[in-house]
């Protein structure tokens, strides 16, 4: 049976209006009546009717996330951890968090107009920024609230949080420098994302740094997968002259490019170097554990919900534009610490 105000009047012998304004914490209610319903409310199982309320103040109290997918399964634990961070911070600020799946191009941001005319969500997280972002151009000219986990290539006046990936990839470059590497692959996602460019660009320049040339022909791209890793390492390793270390710029990617390596019976850290980005949870746990850069994703979900939940309400922000220094986390894939 479901419980209602009308039924916590009768109760206490309150009005309705009376009950509904002590749930909601009006000034007019004496601070005993508000105690009297509160308690009343909680021994009879009363649950606001949030759709209602929502409805009533024309929001939604929702955010929403459009998570690139390229295929019918989607298991990057990249993702899984900055969704548990963005969801965990939603729900205790009082939000929903829709999540909705999508291939980049004209049907993800057709999802994007669905739900901004259909005021499903109050704001959006923008993921995996591109250079030229349609996604983000759209929601400029609506002028509706979004914040971006990324920068696009030009117009960054919107709220975002990014890390430097290319000081995370000079850090790669010298530690790989400093163990004697000099023949250097790279397995780089699609140039049309943001970070891609900058995290190659800061692997060129980490290596220019040091008077070694990053040669365009050992540059392979991938599509940010462990299959696509597996793929482009073996591109590289089948080169006349194969890189004695390659860098990835992510972490699955690199599993991939370790299992290339071990499936040729060659031994990583040993034979060949590998190198991530990210430092997701099963970084610490391959064999050999995986030499990458650590960016706190979790937190980095957290961050970006809530400058959107303050956007959202209007709530001034100290900075809306951050950039996060990762850190480089040496392991023994580039051979022993």
């Amino acid at each position: 049976m479901v419980v209602t105000l009308k039924d916590i009047a009768n109760r206490i012998g309150k009005s309705v209006t009376t009950v509904s304004r002590a749930l909601h914490d009006y000034n007019d209610v004496s601070p005993e009546t508000k105690e009297l319903v509160h308690q009343v409310a909680e021994e009879m199982g009363y649950s606001p009717n949030t759709l209602a309320q929502r409805l009533q103040k024309r929001q939604s109290d929702t955010i929403g996330l459009i998570l690139p997918t390229f295929g019918p399964r989607f298991s990057d634990p990249f993702f899984s951890e900055l969704l548990a961070g963005i969801g965990n911070k939603a729900v205790s600020l009082g939000y929903d968090l829709l999540v909705s799946t999508s291939s980049p191009g004209e049907r993800e941001l057709q999802i994007y107009k669905k739900m901004v005319n259909g005021r499903r969500v109050d704001g959006f997280i923008v993921v995996r920024t591109r250079k030229e972002d349609r996604r983000v151009e759209y929601l400029l000219e609506k002028d509706f609230p979004f914040v971006a986990f990324g920068r696009v290539g030009i117009n960054n006046e919107f709220p975002y949080v990014d890390e430097d990936g290319a000081y995370g990839m000079r850090s790669i470059a010298k530690h790989l420098v400093t163990l004697g590497f000099t023949n250097i692959g790279c397995i780089a996602p699609d140039p049309q994302l943001t970070f891609a460019s900058s995290r190659v660009d800061g692997l060129r320049a980490g290596l220019t740094d040091h008077g070694i040339t990053l040669d365009e022909d050992y540059v392979c791209i991938g599509d940010l997968t462990q299959s696509g890793g597996y793929k482009q390492a073996n591109c590289l390793l089948d080169k006349l002259h194969p890189p004695s270390a390659i860098v990835a710029c992510n972490d699955l990617m690199a599993f991939g490019a370790m299992s290339a390596i071990q499936d040729r019976g060659l031994i990583v850290g040993e034979d060949v170097a590998v190198t991530g980005f990210d430092d997701i949870p099963m970084a610490e746990h391959t064999h050999p554990p995986l030499t990458t850069v650590h960016q706190p994703v979790y937190q980095i979900g957290g961050m970006v919900c809530e400058m959107l939940i303050k956007r959202i309400q209007g709530v001034p922000m100290d900075d809306e534009h951050l950039v996060l220094k990762p850190s480089l986390i040496v392991r023994k894939s580039c051979g022993e610490k």
